[in-house]
């Protein structure tokens, strides 16, 4: 089960005022299961994307991409239970032909459409069950409508993820929403699988392209599973520019209040998706600190969390803590010393000196281990540079669910 998870709650979701969504049933991989979600844009809105470092690249991500270069968005419609991805050129020209299908039901050109998918890899996406379920989504297409699309683009995911702030912005009270999905196959190399924010604020495309960028950066950027970079990533930052205030164009007071309300939201939702990783029982911070630039902090702390024998260590709740020296070791920074090196988890000293702290017992540790957060703390001793990253254990379910997920 998700670990110090709370399922959102529909009254704590703020409508956010030129945003629409509506949801239905496509049956692409389970009968009856709402698999579809269209989201309806204000005329002007601004959207700003970052998206996949994977080769293969979903045909989705391609498509949506290139939308986005040549047209001003005016929808996003996205399906999950097949990803749409390994599947050449066949699987351009559906994602191609679902942009038409919708344009010829809305008031904008098929450039103005962004789709996005989620699932199976390498399978064909059935395009006729999605074009035909079209219709019933964008009836159903209302402002509050947040939850419910927090569950209809979920996967392997037990908890919807979604979360709202509202602001006060040059006297205007100001919504930021957002919805995410992602448990399994979670190593972004910018985002999580998929991730929507939507604000009502007015800013310039160029400072929302900073600030999306810098919002990963400070949250699904910082979180990892399994290691495995998904080939339909996709974070979406959309400001509809209806709340009334005076477009920000300038990083002033006005813009770093917004920029911080949008990382809240956006490492809320990364974080929920670390707490709800597929068969997770804990939630572990890494926090690698002394270090001589962030790159080589990032680059230690993500050696420690995808080493499955860490992993595995912390589900069976065992202080094999050399599993972490070894990590740390073998992480690739240039000239470690390891003797100036101290190892934490939680409160207590574990290693220092190049070995076993003198005052460290098993004891300790057993009693840390079998918290459900944990956090583990590496100081370098090396400079002033920082950096944490969020993971999870490996636990059985987490074997099972995967080989079981075309099933």
């Amino acid at each position: 089960m998700p670990v110090n998870l709370t399922p959102p709650l529909a009254g704590d979701l703020h409508p956010v005022a030129g945003v629409s969504l509506g949801i239905a049933s496509a049956g692409i991989k389970k009968t009856g299961r709402k698999d579809l979600t269209l989201m309806l844009l204000a005329p002007g809105s601004r959207v700003a994307g970052t998206f996949t470092q994977n080769r293969f690249c979903a045909a989705p991500v391609v498509v949506a991409k290139r939308h986005l270069a040549s047209d001003t968005p005016r929808a996003l419609i996205i399906n999950t239970g097949n990803a749409n991805a390994g599947t050449g050129v066949e699987g351009l020209n559906d994602a191609e032909h679902i942009c038409r299908a919708l344009a010829s039901w809305l008031p904008c050109t098929e450039t103005e459409i962004l789709p996005f998918s989620t699932g199976v890899i390498m399978e064909p996406l059935p395009v006729d069950k999605i074009v035909a379920a079209l219709p019933a989504a964008i009836a159903d297409c209302k402002a509050d409508n947040w939850l419910a699309a927090a569950h209809a683009i979920m996967t392997t995911d037990i908890v919807a993820k979604a979360v709202s702030r509202r602001i006060e912005l040059d006297g205007k009270t100001v919504t930021i929403t957002g919805i995410a999905k992602g448990s399994g196959m979670i190593h972004p190399n910018m985002a999580t699988l998929l991730g929507f924010i939507a604000t009502d604020a007015a800013i310039s495309l160029p400072l929302l392209q900073q600030l999306i960028r810098h919002a990963a950066d400070e949250s699904f950027n910082c979180i990892t599973v399994d290691g495995d970079t998904s080939t339909n990533d996709s974070f979406l930052l959309i400001a509809t520019g209806v709340a009334g205030n005076a477009e920000i164009d300038t990083q002033n007071k006005e813009y770093s209040l917004l920029a911080a309300a949008v990382v809240d939201v956006a490492r809320e939702l990364a974080q929920a998706i670390i707490r709800d990783g597929e068969g997770a029982t804990k939630f572990i911070r890494i926090q690698v600190e002394g270090g001589a630039d962030r790159d080589e902090c990032r680059k230690i702390a993500y050696a420690i969390a995808h080493s499955p024998l860490v992993k595995t260590a912390f589900f069976a709740s065992d202080p094999n803590l050399g599993r972490i020296l070894a990590a740390i070791g073998y992480s690739g920074v240039p000239d470690l010393d390891v003797q100036t090196l101290q190892l934490y988890l939680d409160d207590v000293l574990v290693a220092e000196n190049g070995g076993r702290a003198a005052n460290y017992q098993e004891a300790d540790g057993q009693r840390v281990m079998q918290q459900q957060e944990i956090t583990v703390r590496v100081v370098l001793g090396r400079g002033t540079a920082d950096a944490t990253i969020w993971t999870c254990d490996f636990s059985y379910d987490y074997v099972k669910i995967n080989a079981e997920y075309r099933s």
